[in-house]
């Protein structure tokens, strides 16, 4: 016998239809990626949103120091309405964080604080949770005069769609039931005497 021969009998394929499918080989590549497909994809596109979303954090924080910036100078000042002032804030924002339009209104993902003080030992130093939810029901927009002192904060809620690790560090609920992230950005100033 010659080692084609042989060849060719050890490559017969086996009786029935499970031999068959351990004997060949030609599709175990696209069963081992379909079997990987799913968690490899989950961590990539996990790592894409924490991106974006500490991007889009480092845009919020930004934005709370502009507009600090613009009370510290008196730009903006107690003549403005609350609603030019959230119409503002989400011009900074909006290449990661668009606001609709019944968002200057009525706060649904953003949430702005704005209020001036006595001193530096008034400024509250938590993040106002009550069961686990934000709390706005203190939220002003009410920007000191000349050399007054000036808390300005924003929460964000950023919504989670395949972040594995951010549902479990986050302690602040979803009043809809919706994953999210609660940003936060605080900046203190003294008004300049303009």
């Amino acid at each position: 016998m010659s080692l084609d021969h042989d060849a060719a009998i050890r490559r017969r394929p086996m009786k029935g239809l499970f031999g068959r499918l351990l004997a060949r080989r030609d599709g175990a590549t696209a069963i081992e990626f379909a079997i990987l497909a799913i968690p490899f994809f989950t961590i990539v596109f996990a790592s894409v949103e924490t991106f974006v979303a500490f991007t889009g954090e480092q845009l919020l924080a930004n934005a709370t120091e502009t507009m600090a910036r613009k009370i510290r100078t008196g730009e903006i000042n107690s003549d403005w309405k609350e609603t030019d002032y959230r119409k503002a804030f989400c011009e900074e924002i909006k290449i990661l964080m668009p606001c609709s339009t019944s968002e200057l209104t009525t706060p649904n993902k953003l949430y702005l604080d704005v209020r001036h003080f006595d001193d530096y030992a008034s400024i509250p130093a938590a993040v106002p949770l009550v069961d686990g939810d934000l709390s706005s029901t203190d939220f002003k927009f009410n920007p000191g005069g000349k050399k007054s002192i000036n808390i300005v904060r924003a929460y964000y809620r950023w919504d989670i769609v395949t972040d594995l690790v951010r549902p479990l560090l986050s302690s602040v609920k979803s009043k809809d039931g919706t994953q999210n992230y609660l940003m936060v950005a605080t900046a203190v100033v003294q008004n300049e005497d303009y």
